[in-house]
């Protein structure tokens, strides 16, 4: 749900600072308002939250992957450059501690 937060205050953020009055620059808060509701449900359901997990890391790879295809396919400046690599690099860390979070859950299953 952290990721969630932060992605939602940073696309807040960059809307009110570049003064957008386009919802594309909310993107990043629709994002994130998706990864507080599955964190919400993981709290809610804790025997989904192996699913769940899943869930948040290919929405993670997915905002990586389109935020860098939007930045370099459009040739984005300015404040959309900004919100795009903003994305990207929340989106990618969250993705890596997945990752690792994956490995580890394997090696504890076949250690166990």
């Amino acid at each position: 749900m952290s990721l969630g937060a932060a992605l939602i205050v940073f696309g807040v953020i960059v809307t009110i600072a570049s003064g957008s009055g386009s919802a594309t620059s909310l993107i990043p808060a629709f994002i994130g308002v998706v990864f507080v509701v599955l964190g919400l449900v993981a709290r809610a359901k804790p025997d989904l939250n192996h699913h769940l997990m899943h869930a948040s890391a290919a929405l993670a790879l997915l905002a990586v992957v389109s935020s860098l295809g939007s930045a370099i396919g459009r040739g984005a400046e300015g404040w959309a450059l900004f919100a795009q690599v903003g994305t990207i690099v929340l989106c990618a860390a969250y993705l890596v501690f997945a990752v690792q979070s994956f490995r580890q859950a394997r090696l504890a299953r076949t250690t166990a």
